[in-house]
C-alpha cells in the first residue's frame, strides 16, 4: 500500500539529506518526496510517499521521530485530502501536429510555457491519474523530454468535530 505522510521539518542546512539518509539506510523506497518552506520561513513541510505495509510505515515513523529537525509527523493516507503534481513535457510538434496538441492541452487545462520550431513544451498540474493520463496521450506525437514533480497534499478543510490528524480546527478552514 502507499503512503503519504506530511512531515514538519526545521528549515536548516541537511534536513533533506538526513531523511533521505534514513530511507535507504533502512531499505525504504521513497516513490515521492517534494519540500519547500511553509508560511513560517523556519519551517519546511515534506510530502513523502512511501510504499509498504503498515509494519514499513510504523518503523518509518519510529525512525523519521528519532531525527531532531523533525516537527510533526501525519499519515494522511487514509483521510480526505488534495493532492497535485506538476509535470512539464516537450513534446515534438511540426506543423501538421501542433493544432492537436494544443486542443489535448486545453482539455487538460495546461498551458504551453515554451514553443520551438519543432517543440511545445507544455505545464500540467492535477492528481497522478490526470498526469498519467496527458503522458500516455502525447506519447505518440512523441515525447523529447518530461520532468515531472512529486506529490504534495493537503488535508481537506474539515468541519469542527471531525478527526484532523493533530491540527488545530482553526488551522482546518
Amino acid at each position: 500500500m502507499r503512503h503519504t505522510l506530511t512531515v514538519l521539518v526545521e528549515n536548516t542546512p541537511g534536513v533533506l539529506a538526513r531523511v533521505a539518509g534514513l530511507f535507504s539506510r533502512r531499505g525504504f523506497n521513497i516513490d515521492s518526496l517534494a519540500v519547500g518552506r511553509t508560511d513560517n520561513p523556519a519551517v519546511s513541510r515534506m510530502t513523502i510517499v512511501v510504499e509498504g505495509d503498515d509494519q514499513v510505515l510504523e518503523q518509518v515513523n519510529k525512525q523519521l521521530h528519532k531525527l531532531i529537525d523533525v516537527i510533526k509527523i501525519n499519515d494522511i493516507t487514509k483521510d480526505a485530502y488534495v493532492d497535485r503534481e506538476l509535470v512539464m513535457i516537450k513534446v515534438y510538434a511540426e506543423a501538421a501536429t501542433r493544432s492537436e496538441i494544443m486542443q489535448l492541452v486545453d482539455i487538460f487545462r495546461g498551458r504551453i510555457v515554451d514553443v520551438g520550431r519543432k517543440t511545445l513544451t507544455i505545464e500540467v498540474t492535477g492528481d497522478e491519474g490526470k498526469i498519467d493520463a496527458f503522458e500516455n496521450c502525447l506519447r505518440p506525437f512523441g515525447i523529447k523530454e518530461l520532468v515531472r514533480t512529486g506529490k504534495i497534499a493537503m488535508l481537506r478543510g474539515l468541519k469542527p468535530g471531525t478527526k484532523n490528524n493533530g491540527y488545530k480546527e482553526e488551522d482546518m478552514v
